[in-house]
Order: C-alpha cells, then structure tokens, then sequence
C-alpha cells in the first residue's frame, strides 16, 4: 500500500508543526505548500543587512506545557548567569528546577537557544509613558494627577455594579473590565487603529480572544503576588497572558524556530515546497480529493491528490477557490470576510530621546521597551517596537537603536498604496511629531509589508458559523491557523489547533473538528453571552 499524505497549505506555525507532528506521530507524509519564499508566515524573521525584524512581535510563551515543551526541544534554553537567579519551566505538568549554569548553551558561542527575556511595555499618551498594562503606582498617579484618577477608579466601580449587558460590540467588552473613563484614554484610539473602524462596530469576541480575563482587579492582583514572588517563573501559570513578565524567544527571532521545524520536517522525509501557490481545491462526496498549485517560478501546474488536506490560507481564498463552487450562501458570507494589513518601517538610529545618546553605549539598555503603544492622536502609528530589547542578537550594530513603527492598514488604502519612500518619510516624520528623535539620528531604514495579517471581526463575521460548518463538513479537511480559522490566535494557539488536527488524524481520521474550535476559548465568556442571549 502507498503512503497517505496530507497537503498542508502554508509554512507558517499552525503548518510547520501540524508536519512535524505527522512525521512524528503518523504513517501520514506532510507535504507543506508555501507561496512565499520563506518560512514561518507572520511568525518570521526578515533579515535587513545584519538587522532582523520580527513582524509583530512574537513573545514565546504559553500556559501548554505541550508546547513549551515542543520549543524546548527544537531549542534549548540559554544557560543562565548568576544575575538570572533561578528559573521554574513548565514541563509535563512538573516543575524542574533550572539552576544557574548547570545547563544550556551559552548564547554568546552558540546560535541555536532561546533567550529568557523581560517583558516591558509602556503606553504613550500626552507625550508621557505609562505601564503597560497600567498599574496603580505612585508613577501612575503622579502622572495622571490624584483627580484624574480617582474619576478612573469611579468609572471602573459603575462598570462593575453596573455593566453593560449584553455585550454587543468590543467597546462594551472594554467599559465592562475597565470603566468607560479608562477605555476613552488608554484603549480606544489604538484599538480603532488596528482595525480601522470604531469599537462599537467590532464583535466583543475579539476581547475574549485578546484579553480575556484582564481586568483592573487582575492587574492590581498581580501587583500584589510580584511583589511578595521570591523567584522567576517562566511558566506564569497563575498570569494572564498581557501580565506576563517573562517569555523566551530565539536568538534570532522567531523565524530562526519555523527554518529549524522546516529543516527537521525535510530531514525526516516531509517536503516543503516553496514558491508555490495553491490557486483551489477539487472535492467529491464530502472530501478534498486534490489541491492544484501553480510553481511561481516555472508555471507549472498540478494537481496533487491528496488523503488528507490541511488549511492555514485565508478562509475567503479558500472557499472562492473550491470546485465545485461553495453553495451561495456560503460564498457570500466568505467573500464578505475582512482583514487587516500591516506595515512596519525600520529604523536605525545612532539615538533617540527616550534615552542614551551617541556614546558607544548600548542605547536599548536604556529604552527598556518591547513595545510603545502610541495612543496620541494625530499620527498613524500605532506601536513601536524596540528589536534590540526582544533580543541584542537581532541588530548588527548593538551601539544603534533597531525600533520598527507599526501600522494597520488595507491593501486597497491610501497608507499601503505609498511607496517605499513616501512611507518612510512619514514615518520618519511621526517620530519627530512624537519629539521622539531628531532627523537626522536615521541611519538607514527599510519597509516590510504583511498583507492579510490580523482576521477580522466585522464585516460578516458574525455569520461566519455558516461557513465554519460547511467546511467542516469536508471529512479530510481541517482548518489550522489564524486566516486559516480566521480567529485572532496567538502563535501557541495555532500550534494548539494543528495538534488537534493532527490527534483526529492519528485516530484514524476522526471528523470531529470541535477540538480543533476550541483552542483558545474563553469557555466563561461564551456561557455568559449565551445567557445573554436568552436575557434579551
């Protein structure tokens, strides 16, 4: 008998380790279809001239032990010097110990290891920086001024004896955990960026997602367990995920992970096939039966049989692309699917005013940041990112600042339609606005551009069921990923998924797709929309 196969649409996390796991797992041989050029999709890393940008910002962290795990084990962590102290890594629901120097690779000597880094993140609002997430600090208050925040904590007592129900929108999500005062200041002008429409407009979904559980009682909560905490935890089990302090990350970023997965995936007998465009899907009596693709260097096209057929491509793309057509309905809603877009601009600075100055020194040491949520109006920006801080191995200069400007956008936009320069001269001219740098500490700078990088949750999203279902409906099909479930998941929650798929398959090509659906659920909040429901 031949072997099974699975094509695997996509390079991206959800399908590097949906192969990986195959090959690891099954008799099943992964064939993995990527139309880029590289690997990793949103999760990789783009080399500028020794500079790396990470798109996004991936922070490699998660509450499964099984993926910790499966990191771990394509990359171990760093040995740790004595001002690291010791560590607690989740492992198989047990706490091993990781004591100062008896292990790990040293980053200095060696490339393949993940780093253990600090989160931080500040907000910048009225030309100040404030926490991220906000604390009740003596900073905060004095910043903020004692009315200013006082009318905070009263707005934030209205929403908890009285709020919104039900939620209808991501703006009643917001004032319902933060108080309508709060959520005007700090989260809707950066959340309308993102998304390029008003909170009111968005599907409260996207909170349960994204913050799930935070609320000002969580963040005051954690304060308090820092401060008495005697050791790192790198697990965080008790932590939600915007609180978390600490997160490994490769040494040079995240797509030095997803260029390992795909070397292991070739070396034990998957392919991966890149430059290859899946242009649709033939399907027979409620199964794929074959994917064509197109080779964007020959033109060749084929159609390749397969047993099985896994999905990271972006719902829309995939339904428009299935022979015979989809039923209208669900083609309608499918077509009517939106999506966010994503630039980044980076920057080499020689020093910028957060801090340090052209002395030789490491200036990112002092601009602690991961990130900088820009909340002022006037500028598009919507977030900086700080490269050296998510690791010193990812500029080539370490005496320079390697900072990307984060914006969202549509493909059909005046923001996207600029070219390379008149996109960089913008930028450049909102880090002045900001009074952020001088003009002349640019160095050299550069544009990636990520099309259809954040699903979202207006548009006809809300009928989305209707095409989950028919799609579902395919045996041998499973839909992995972010655009490939068009659900906001972090990068561990697509690894989830694509796990999930893969324990179908290995039972013997289980069809039920629910465990698959329920990565990264907030199961509390969907009972209580369902009881909202009812209420109304």
């Amino acid at each position: 008998m031949s072997r099974p196969t699975a094509l695997i649409i996509g390079a991206g996390p959800a399908g590097l380790t949906a192969a990986y796991e195959l090959l690891s797992r099954t008799p099943v041989k992964p064939i993995v279809i990527e139309a880029t050029d590289d690997v990793g999709g949103i999760s990789r890393t783009v080399n500028y001239k020794g500079n790396r940008i990470d798109i996004g910002g991936h922070r490699f962290f998660s509450k499964s032990d099984r993926v910790m795990r499966w990191w771990l084990d394509m990359l171990p962590m760093q040995r740790l010097d004595e001002k690291s102290g010791r560590l607690v890594v989740s492992y198989q629901n047990q706490h091993r110990d990781v004591v100062v120097g008896d292990e790990g690779p040293d980053p200095e000597t060696a490339d393949d290891v993940m780093l253990v880094r600090h989160r931080t993140s500040r907000i910048l609002y009225g030309g100040k920086l404030y926490n991220y997430p906000l604390s009740l600090s003596f900073d905060t208050v004095r910043k903020l001024g004692f009315a200013t925040t006082a009318r905070f904590g009263l707005s934030y007592a209205r929403a908890r004896v009285a709020p919104i129900r039900p939620e209808r929108s991501l703006e009643d999500f917001f004032i319902n955990r933060f108080g309508r005062d709060l959520y005007d200041r700090f989260f809707r002008d950066y959340t309308e960026k993102v998304w390029g429409v008003p909170c009111d407009q968005i599907s409260p979904e996207w909170g349960a997602q994204r913050v799930k559980g935070l609320s000002i009682t969580k963040v005051l909560a954690h304060a308090l367990r820092s401060a008495v905490r005697r050791r790192a935890d790198v697990a965080q089990r008790d932590t939600e995920t915007s609180l978390i302090e600490r997160f490994l990350y490769p040494k040079y970023g995240p797509g030095q992970m997803w260029q390992r997965v795909a070397d292991r995936v070739r070396s034990m007998g998957g392919e991966v096939r890149m430059e290859t465009r899946v242009d649709g899907l033939t399907h027979e009596d409620g199964r794929i039966t074959g994917v064509r693709c197109r080779d964007a260097k020959t033109g060749r096209e084929d159609l390749i049989p397969a047993d099985y057929v896994l999905s990271t491509m972006p719902v829309r793309s995939l339904v428009a692309g299935l022979a015979p057509a989809a039923p209208a309905d669900v083609k309608a809603t499918a077509d009517g699917l939106m999506y966010r877009d994503f630039m980044t601009a980076g920057l080499l600075l020689d020093r910028i005013k957060l801090g340090g100055g052209a002395d030789g020194t490491n200036l990112a040491e002092r601009v602690p940041d991961n990130w900088i949520y820009v909340q002022e109006p006037g500028v598009k920006v919507g977030r900086l990112q700080f490269f050296n801080n998510w690791s010193p191995y990812m500029v080539a200069d370490p005496t320079k600042v390697w900072v990307g400007l984060e914006y969202f956008c549509a493909v059909d936009d005046s923001l996207w339609s600029l070219d390379d320069d008149a996109f960089l001269d913008l930028a450049v001219d909102e880090m002045v606005a900001l009074n952020l740098i001088d003009r002349d500490a640019v160095k050299d700078r550069m544009v990636v551009r990520m099309p259809k990088a954040y699903p979202a949750y207006f548009g006809t999203y809300d009928q989305f069921p209707v095409v989950r279902d028919y799609l579902d409906g395919f045996s041998n099909l499973f839909l992995v990923g972010r655009n490939g479930m068009h659900m906001y998941n972090n990068q561990d929650h697509s690894m989830l998924a694509a796990m999930a798929a893969v324990d179908a398959i290995a039972a013997g090509g289980a069809t039920d797709k629910t465990a698959i659906w329920s990565v990264n659920t907030e199961q509390e909040y969907h009972e209580e929309r369902g009881e909202d429901r009812k209420a109304a």
